[in-house]
């Protein structure tokens, strides 16, 4: 039995003073009553939370996610020091071989005990993304769905897929968003050009997050002088609707934050880093499949400067920027990295301090500075 102390543990109705009691891998008890332990940690002065969920991150540490199982064991690792322990470690457009053969490293790390957190499954993000939102994803490698493609990869790892991102507007009668659905894979609608009404039928299919809302996701237009609803409007039109934001204080002003917060709701708002391999890195310099980026200002972005190309951030500075610059309460900035992304993603035994639940764990000073990570029970920092 652990005992955890703190005057300030974060729980879904606000702070609590008290202990927190760990058996095994999970959470026994949440107390005022001081009870036996075989280990007590002080936390006094600092914050407890539920572990953060990554649901899209490329890499960290210098360790791409399309990589080897090597580098998917160190980059989750890696990450894990910053308060992630569980992570969705993302695959950007490329032939389907390769990522066939990425989501298969994948599965393979995920069984590997040298990764320290959970890793619920891969998120692919692309081939079947929008050119005229392709952003950093390499434009040679998007394309329409395609079922000869697809039907295969997911009767193969249908169990390891978690999440898919895809642009609406291009599946064909919705005829892959209900393959996805079929095999239990999270549909979200991410690198899109789509208008309300293609939106609309993919979300009764079962669409119900948008891939980093107001990057690479489609606002209003005009036609023959007719408003168009985009991908942003219908975010904030559905009340059903999830959204991620790219929280690095890069990719959105504190006000846009605010904004999104405002309409959205802390519950249906998850904080994602969309980190590439750089992260954690002094590099200044590297490739995300073919797409070269450099890193200045503390963001990625492409050579020619037009764009960002991805983040350097960690779950810990996602929580920070909310915080420190967005103004939002703390306790709603951790339900976006906690509570909400594992509702998003069904993660049942994540997400919350309570009795049952997954004993991932984060210690944290005012600054947002991490001290110390439980993972399943394990002391990892």
């Amino acid at each position: 039995m652990i005992r955890i102390k703190s005057e300030k543990i974060i729980l879904q109705d606000g702070y609590f003073d008290g202990y927190v009691y760990v058996e095994g891998d999970r959470i026994v008890s949440i107390s005022k009553e001081k009870m036996p332990a075989e280990r007590e940690y002080d936390a006094t002065g600092c914050y407890v939370s539920a572990g953060f969920i990554d649901m899209h991150t490329h890499g960290g540490g210098g360790n791409p996610f399309e990589g080897s199982v090597e580098q998917i064991v160190a980059g989750c690792n890696f990450h894990l020091a910053h308060g992630t322990t569980t992570i969705c470690p993302t695959v950007s457009a490329a032939p389907l071989a390769d990522m066939a053969r990425s989501v298969q490293n994948i599965k393979a790390a995920m069984a590997d005990e040298r990764v320290q957190g959970t890793i619920p499954g891969a998120h692919l993000e692309g081939p079947y993304l929008s050119r005229r939102q392709s952003g950093a994803q390499c434009a040679d490698f998007i394309t329409a769905p395609c079922e000869r493609e697809y039907l295969p990869l997911l009767e193969e790892y249908g169990d390891v897929i978690a999440r898919w991102s895809y642009a609406p507007e291009n599946d064909e009668g919705q005829r892959f968003a209900r393959a996805l659905a079929k095999h239990g894979v999270l549909a979200a609608a991410g690198h899109t050009d789509a208008i309300y009404d293609e939106l609309k039928p993919a979300m009764q299919e079962g669409c119900r997050l948008i891939t980093h809302l107001y990057s690479c996701t489609s606002t209003v237009t005009r036609d023959h002088g007719f408003r168009r609803l985009g991908v942003i409007e219908t975010a904030f039109l559905e009340d059903d609707m999830y959204v991620e934001i790219i929280c690095d204080g890069k990719h959105l002003p504190p006000e846009l934050i605010r904004l999104i917060y405002k309409i959205k709701g802390a519950e249906h708002i998850a904080l994602i880093t969309d980190s590439l391999a750089l992260a954690g890195t002094d590099l200044t310099h590297g490739f995300m499949q073919s797409t070269e980026f450099i890193i200045e200002d503390g963001v990625c972005k492409l050579m020619d400067r037009s764009a960002f190309a991805g983040s350097i951030a960690t779950a810990d500075r996602l929580v920070r920027v909310a915080v420190k610059e967005a103004g939002i309460p703390l306790t709603d900035a951790v339900r976006m990295i906690t509570a909400t992304p594992a509702r998003i993603m069904g993660l049942s035994h994540k997400g919350s301090i309570a009795p049952g639940m997954d004993a991932d764990l984060v210690v944290f000073d005012e600054e947002i500075t991490v001290k110390k990570v439980f993972a399943r029970g394990r002391e990892v920092k």
